[in-house]
């Protein structure tokens, strides 16, 4: 699944129209899924001294690098407490 693990957000629905298709009714857009920045991590643990694989987005990322990988992971509930 195209999820994120840390943040739980998916992909959205985008496109539509602009606003001169809305004044002509003229050639209008389709829809479009966009999809999340994921990608496949293996992240060491200092804590637990072991590593585990992920799929992330670049935003849950910078939520790890901020917050450190232990206290994320374990609010996100991939890892148990010790």
């Amino acid at each position: 699944m195209k999820i994120c693990a840390i943040t739980k957000k998916g992909s959205i629905m985008g496109g539509g129209y602009s606003n001169r298709t809305r004044a002509t009714k003229f050639n209008p857009t389709g829809k479009v899924r966009k999809y999340l920045n994921l990608q496949k991590k293996r992240v060491f643990i200092p804590e637990l001294n072991k590593s585990i694989s992920i799929k992330v987005s670049t935003k849950g990322m910078r939520t790890m690098k901020k917050n450190g990988a232990y206290a994320t992971l374990l609010k996100a509930g991939l890892v148990q407490a010790r």
